[in-house]
């Protein structure tokens, strides 16, 4: 018996990491444990539970305004100790987080192979994602398998050196996960979809996710103040937006949009709901990575408040632009789309650039050989 643990902390990690569970159960010979470290405690339990999940391990390392120093410590004193106790063959770890680094870091201490899904995206400047960009760039260092999702990525690592025997090109399970989720919802709509009904009242939803760290402070306002004047200038627009719960995106948030009779902020939500308003959506205005990803496979069109992306492919695709952080900027790609059904149906396709909804499998048939053995 061979024994994986799969490492998460925020709520993208559990939506990504849950394809990967579900299919490592599906074997023989392999005991999955899940580790959570409560990075972002509240948020990342409510995605275990829509998943059906619950932890091995919860560390629930969470603080207040917690700072990054201090939680990469605990998280590496933490995720040390586990790994000490669970004795894993291999240890997953998805994406971007501070969880990520400090886990990887930790399995390399302890000489305990580690698998990192999602390996090789890249905007080219360690600034932006903060401080995701190095993350990702210090876990794929450590890795024993790099899981790419696209060729993009694979070149990139191939480019900083990283040996060809370790990259794996297996899409992304984001797909995996949007494509059970949208199955469910599609049988069982949520709750929000009676709820929103009324809001609606046949206008177009602007999906808002909003809440990189490198925006915080006078850039972060600026994109509230392009939301709002969205919302002021499009009387058939209603924007969507569930709210991070970290308080330098909350407050702005609530200052700036409360109030307003067509902007809805809503507390995060369960994924089957929020893929629910991916489906619903006219089109969707984000500086999250993953929704840069979903969307495509709604034929959404996607409006980028960044810089950069580490996701080109969506730009490629044709169903997102980079807008970048300037508030005009913004306001004019949404209005853009919003009065020219031209652009609109120009954005408005269906596409699957980051996967085909079996990357998990992929995976699993990497890190298990021929007899079920976890490779090390």
């Amino acid at each position: 018996m061979k024994r994986i643990v799969a490492v998460v902390g925020t709520r993208p990690e559990v939506v990504k990491m849950a394809p990967l569970i579900r299919e490592l159960d599906r074997h023989d010979g392999v005991e999955t444990k899940l580790l959570s470290t409560g990075q972002h405690l509240d948020m990342s339990a409510q995605m275990l539970a829509c998943f059906g999940l619950s932890p091995d391990v919860e560390l629930a390392l969470m603080r207040p305004d917690q700072a990054l120093a201090s939680l990469t410590a605990r998280l590496l004193e933490g995720v040390t100790s586990a790994i000490r106790d669970l004795q894993p063959d291999a240890l997953l770890v998805q994406g971007d987080t501070t969880t990520v680094l400090a886990a990887s870091l930790a399995a390399y201490y302890e000489r305990v192979p580690v698998g990192h899904v999602e390996a090789g995206l890249r905007s080219h400047d360690d600034l932006a994602p903060w401080p995701e960009e190095m993350n990702r760039r210090l876990a794929d260092s450590l890795s024993t398998w790099c899981f790419a999702p696209t060729e993009p990525a694979r070149k990139n690592l191939l480019r900083e050196g990283i040996a060809p025997s370790r990259i794996h090109v297996t899409g992304n399970t984001v797909i995996d996960a949007l494509l059970w989720m949208r199955e469910r919802v599609e049988r069982e709509p949520p709750s929000i979809a009676r709820e929103l009904g009324d809001r609606l009242h046949g206008r177009r939803m602007v999906l808002v996710t909003g809440h990189r760290r490198e925006s915080f402070g006078p850039t972060f306002e600026g994109l509230c103040r392009a939301m709002r004047r969205i919302a002021d200038e499009h009387p058939d627009v209603v924007l969507v937006y569930p709210v991070h719960l970290n308080p330098r995106v909350r407050e702005p948030v609530q200052q700036l949009l409360g109030g307003h009779d067509r902007i809805l902020l809503l507390e995060p939500l369960p994924y089957d709901a929020f893929v629910w308003l991916l489906s619903a959506s006219y089109l969707i205005l984000t500086d999250s990575g993953g929704v840069q990803e979903e969307a495509p496979a709604f034929g959404k069109p996607v409006v980028v408040m960044r810089e950069t992306s580490e996701r080109p492919e969506g730009v490629q695709a044709g169903n997102a632009v980079i807008a970048g952080v300037d508030e005009s900027a913004i306001f004019d790609e949404v209005h853009r789309l919003l009065d020219s059904k031209q652009e609109y149906d120009k954005r408005a396709r269906v596409a699957m650039p980051y996967g085909d909804g079996n990357a998990a499998r992929k995976i699993v048939a990497v890190l298990l050989g021929d007899d079920g053995d976890a490779r090390s």
